[in-house]
Parts: structure tokens; sequence; C-alpha cells
């Protein structure tokens, strides 16, 4: 009985993903960002929040600064759940930025 509740209602349950953002800055340039993106299926925000937790805590995650994780749920909308910055993400914010 539960395994066809469960399936019943997964189709309504929330996406989530994490996006990590590295910003490049080679002056005279405009500042370069590469995204990506590690989707999760529906309903699988316990494993999403591990995953971003592993992210945040490695130790290459802090050397590549300046770098910005984000834990994304999207069902209707796009929301950002949790979100770190490494590095002065906010300045670079500022400049020109080619995507």
């Amino acid at each position: 009985m539960k395994r066809i509740l469960k399936k019943v209602i997964k189709p309504f349950l929330p996406k989530y993903e994490v996006v990590c953002t590295n910003y490049y800055l080679i002056p005279g340039q405009p500042v370069n960002k590469n995204q990506s993106t590690h989707a999760f299926e529906r309903g699988a925000a316990a494993e999403a929040k591990a995953f971003y937790g592993k992210v945040i805590s490695s130790e290459f995650t802090k050397n590549m600064a300046p770098v910005e994780v984000q834990l994304r749920k999207i069902y209707l909308k796009k929301t950002t759940i949790e979100q770190a910055e490494f590095g002065p993400i906010h300045e670079l914010k500022k400049f020109k930025m080619n995507n």
C-alpha cells in the first residue's frame, strides 16, 4: 500500500539541484563565469542536501575561490534554499560578465 501511495505522490514533489558557479577574472577582460549543475530527481531532498554538504566541506572547493554554491528547489519556480560563497563574489558581480 505504501509503495502505491509513494508512486502517486512522487510526481507532485519538487526537484532539487546543486549549482556551482566558478568566476574567472582576467585584468582588462569581462569576468567569465562557468556554471555546473547536478540535478536530483523528485523528492530527493536528503540526497541533495548531503551532496551540497560534501561540496561545501571539500577543500578543493575552498581552494578554487571565487566560487558560489547554491542548493535549489524547483517546483513552480527556482528557489534557493542554501547558498555558500568562497571569495569576493559581491565585488565580482559588479563587473561586466561574460556567460
